[in-house]
This record gives C-alpha cells, structure tokens and sequence, in this order.
C-alpha cells in the first residue's frame, strides 16, 4: 500500500511544466519550463527549507519536544514551518511585515501561529534583519529561534532536492535558472548544484523596482510579497544564506509588471502563479526574447500559488 506516515513525506519531487501557449503567444524564442513548487503540501516551495531545517535542529538536539519555533517570516516559511511543526507537534509564533498579504496572515493563524505584526517601515532600517533577530532572541528566551536567513539548513536543502530534480527532470538540458530573492536559500542551493554539474549554467534572479519598494513617502506600497532587491543593498542588510557569486544577471520590474503577466498566464496556461512567481516568469521572458538564448531551456521555479494572494489580485 502506498500510505504515507504524515505530510512531511510528500515535500518535493514537483513536476515542471512547458508554457507553450505563453510561449507561443510571446514569440519567443527560448522553451520556459515552470517548477510549480505550489504543489507542495503547505502550498510553496518554502515547505523543503521548514521540513529539512526543523529534521536538522532535531538532530542536533538544539529543538526538542514541547518547544516553541520562533522567526521573522513575509509569509512563505511561516506557514511551511507552521505546518511541519503541526505534524510534529510544535507550537510556532512569527513576527511578520503589517504589509504582507492578509491570506498569509489568516493561514498562519488558521496552522495555530501566534503573530506578531511588525510595521513594513522597520525594514527599511539597513540594520531591520539584527535587530529583529535581537528582538527574538530576547522576547523568546526559552523558544528555538530557527532564523530561516542566516540557518545554512535552507540553501542546504536546495542542493539535495531542487537542483537535482531540475537537473534529472530536465535530463541536463537546462540553460537558465530564474529565482527570486527571499531568504536566500531557492537560489543560493539550486544555483550552486546545478552550477556544480555544468559551469555554463546562468543563473539570474528577479528584484523589485524602487517604486515597488517602501519608502519614508510610502511605507505601504503595492509590493511584490516575499521578494527582496538585491543590487545595491549592503552586504549586511541581505541574508547570510544569500550565495552573490551563484548569481550571473539581476532584473529588476515593478509589481504592475508581475501582476500583469500573473493575468496573462490564467488565461494562456491555466496556471494561477503567485505575484512572486509571476515577477520570475517576467524575468524569463525578457531572457527569452534575447536572440543569444534563442532554443535554450529557461526553467522558472514557481515559488507558490496565486491563490495565497487573492484578495489583493481581486480587489480591483
């Protein structure tokens, strides 16, 4: 019988996906290949960086039962952590942005997270990231703070799974890795392993435009949600899993950009992409349309599902 123990042995093995009919419709000229990470158990590709982060401090005795995790999330991982430690047995707590999207919230709370919200004007601070892990460590003495930016259990995890399923899924024809830039660890992992299996590969992540960003003028922007910019940031405002010598190519869009193509592959593929997801599948189709990439295989990994953003993809 094929009966599995819990939902932490469903994690991975995603399938990925050819947009022809976008591809068609586009004219371009490199295949895009989509990894539709949405289809883990919690719904996004951050379920892998909980589960294998949560098994290692286990391991390692650093979490044991009864605890309480504690990190600082836009969303993804809390809820990925939320539910590994629900079939586990442990109790979560977040601190999260007032700005990300009011689904996420309600699924962090649905999973029995505690949340703590943090005004979206914090992070404009290019010291936000130490003083909100001071802020943990001190409001949560006696609970595991798994730090998800700096755990090196996250890119560790892409190494082992991500990139060798594109790798064996793609039977090593893939050209380009398109990412977005989170925590760090899709990009950093994925990019690494497949670099280490062909040099050639380019990798290329997508980053918010200025005006997708908050700022003093406007602390409350329409962002692209769990997307961070990359260029031109201090070294020490990114996170530490966050591997700068993985990346070849930086994009940068405006949140109209992700949520215009998010509508257009609706209705041309039938898939749903969440904004981040869109914002990658932007990136890939400006590489695309490059004559240098022409017949080249393009693989975007599809972080989550539109249907973690709906209220502010129907608003309008």
């Amino acid at each position: 019988m094929k009966i599995h123990h819990n939902i932490t042995e469903l994690i991975g093995k995603t399938p990925l996906v050819e947009l022809h009919h976008y591809g068609k419709k586009h004219h371009l000229k490199s295949r895009i290949i989509a990894k539709l990470e949405y289809l883990n158990p919690a719904g996004s590709i951050k379920d892998r960086a909980a589960l294998n982060m949560i098994n290692e401090a286990e391991k390692s005795g650093k979490l044991k039962k009864g605890d309480t995790i504690v990190d600082v999330t836009s969303g993804n991982t809390g809820i990925a952590l939320a539910a590994v430690a629900a079939a586990k047995g442990y109790a979560t707590k977040f601190y999260v942005s007032d700005n990300i999207s009011a689904d996420k919230i309600k699924l962090l709370k649905l999973y029995g997270a505690e949340v703590i919200p943090v005004e979206n004007a914090f992070f404009m601070d290019p010291e936000a990231l130490e003083k909100m892990a001071a802020r943990i460590v001190s409001e949560n003495p006696d609970a595991f703070f798994i730090d998800q930016l700096a755990n090196p259990d996250n890119p560790k995890v892409h190494i082992v799974s991500t990139g060798p399923e594109i790798w064996e899924d793609t039977d090593g024809q893939v050209d380009i890795l398109v990412c977005a830039m989170g925590t760090g660890g899709t990009v950093s992992g994925t990019g690494k392993y497949l670099k280490s299996k062909n040099p050639k590969i380019k990798v290329v992540i997508a980053e918010p435009a200025e005006t997708s960003l908050p700022s003093e003028e406007n602390p409350y922007p329409d962002e692209i949600d769990g997307v961070h910019k990359v260029s031109e940031v201090p070294p020490e405002s990114l996170p530490k899993n966050y591997a700068a010598e993985v990346v070849d190519e930086i994009f940068s869009l405006d949140t109209a950009d992700a949520l215009n193509v998010q509508r257009d592959l609706l209705t041309t593929e039938g898939i749903f992409p969440g904004v981040s997801a869109a914002a990658i599948l932007w990136t890939a189709t400006r590489l695309a349309e490059r004559e240098e990439n022409e017949g080249k295989m393009i693989v975007a990994i599809f972080p989550d599902s539109g249907e973690r953003y709906l209220s502010a993809a129907t608003k309008n």
